[in-house]
């Protein structure tokens, strides 16, 4: 069996008069979330430097959210893709072990503007891409998690790459044709967290992914027969010989579909996911006992060992490395009692209450006593008081984490709007958050790509400094 081919078949096989209505309803969530985020980021430095760096490219007909630009479709994709990241407070799921819509919703957006489309077909090619990254990622993880790759991108290409060619209408070939390329334009390690070139992952992956299905479409020739299961093929070299299970990619085709159950994890904080766990905890004991930084002897934190390889930062060097720092959120928890976007902006991370707590704060992997096995996602936080009283609690995963414990909807609208707000008006935002809601219905999604266009303002310069 040819992987490729052979998810080329399914992906042809989805039709929009077969999504289950919870499909529908968790791919506006992602929409939403998605438009706002990027919206956020189109004012930070890492997606308007990457715009730069292109040098003087060509206008297109793609509109370059928040910045008021439309170019070609490919650096479309690459910009947004990169803003959509830039926050880190972009969406997660539980079986990808990344942010699922940044690396689709991007070059579809920038397709849609290209070749026009309506809502039903967008929200088919969109939950089609999450269905073949986050089946994939089923038969790779965790050893490709734990590897060093960013699943976000080396998995991202393939979900972006199947979307767009369900777009396009491209045949069982072509589409296998487009995932063998896509084979070959993944990138993204680990070892380039905390600075601008993990944004720069998405940005690179939906491109790619966008790329691989013109290629196709236009007569490009791969390997689809071998691109995943060669012994030179992605499978063997992103993971290694005995280390992934192909089963595992088909067992559960669509039955549910991944953007259903576990479906989509909605970030309440803009920093890394593997911090959540500990924040939903740490914030619950600073409100409920009304904890002052200066009073504070000691705090002590569990989070899964895989997560601290890469959170573990006791004294983060930068802002986007704070972001990656669980002592720094935690930090800023008992500071603040909340955590926000300007917490991770220029010098914030030098704030002087949050550098007092930092030595006193200890991180460190939880033991099967403290959760079971299979919980990935738990932790736990103590802190000791220098009065000599105590407090703790555990939390099993973080609020929003999947689909049977998902945020309110007015907690979704309210996160939309304060992140829009900084690129939009707020009569544009209005009017965006009710095309969304009738997303279904649109018959041109290019409604909604002209409200978010935005218009170009400065980047935050000093941070890129």
């Amino acid at each position: 069996m040819s992987i490729a081919l052979e998810l080329a078949k399914r992906i042809n096989a989805l039709r929009y008069e077969d999504l289950p209505p919870e499909a529908v309803h968790w791919a506006k969530v992602g929409i939403l979330d998605y438009l706002g985020v990027t919206l956020a980021g189109s004012r930070e430095p890492a997606p308007r430097l990457a715009l730069e760096a292109l040098g003087a490219p060509g206008a297109g007909t793609s509109a370059v959210f928040g910045m008021g630009k439309r170019l070609g479709a490919l650096d479309t994709a690459l910009v947004n893709g990169t803003a959509s990241h830039a926050l880190d407070f972009d969406d997660c799921n539980n079986t990808f072990g990344g942010h699922p819509s940044a690396p689709i919703l991007p070059a579809l957006f920038a397709l849609t503007d290209e070749r026009g489309a309506g809502g039903r077909e967008f929200i088919l090619a969109y939950v089609t891409g999450f269905e073949v990254e986050t089946k994939i990622a089923m038969g790779v993880h965790l050893h490709h998690y734990t590897k060093g790759w960013h699943p976000t991108a080396t998995l991202g290409v393939f979900g972006a790459a199947a979307a767009c060619s369900k777009l396009m209408g491209l045949d069982e070939e072509r589409t296998g044709t487009a995932l063998a390329i896509a084979a070959s334009l993944a990138a993204g390690i680990k070892s380039n967290f905390g600075t601008m070139v993990k944004p720069l992952h998405v940005g690179h992956c939906t491109r790619s992914g966008l790329f691989a299905a013109q290629l196709a479409r236009a007569g490009f020739t791969a390997n689809p027969a071998g691109a995943f299961e060669h012994k030179q093929g992605f499978l063997n070299v992103f993971n290694g010989e005995g280390t992934y299970d192909v089963a595992r990619i088909f067992a559960h085709w669509a039955d549910p579909l991944d953007i259903v159950k576990p479906g989509i994890a909605i970030k309440q904080y803009p920093c890394c996911g593997s911090t959540h766990p500990a924040l939903d905890a740490m914030l619950a004991l600073a409100r409920q006992h009304d904890l002052k930084p200066d009073q504070v002897e000691r705090i002590e934190a569990w989070t899964h060992a895989r997560r601290l390889e890469h959170t573990n930062r006791p004294e983060p060097k930068g802002e986007l490395d704070a972001k990656f720092s669980l002592q720094y959120c935690l930090a800023r928890a008992v500071t603040d009692r909340k955590i926000m976007i300007e917490h991770f902006e220029g010098d914030a991370y030098k704030d002087a209450a949050v550098q007092r707590l930092l030595p006193r704060i200890r991180v460190a992997p939880y033991t099967t006593d403290q959760f079971p096995a299979d919980n990935h996602f738990g932790a736990e936080v103590k802190v000791q008081m220098k009065d000599g009283r105590s407090f703790g609690t555990k939390v099993d995963q973080p609020f929003g984490r999947t689909s049977d414990n998902p945020l309110p909807k007015e907690h979704l609208k309210e996160k939309f709007e304060n992140c829009c707000a900084r690129a939009l008006p707020q009569d544009a935002i209005a009017r965006l958050y009710t095309a969304i809601q009738g997303f279904e219905n649109l018959k041109e999604v290019r409604e909604v790509t002209a409200l978010a266009l935005g218009h170009a303002t400065p980047a935050r310069r000093a941070a890129a400094a």
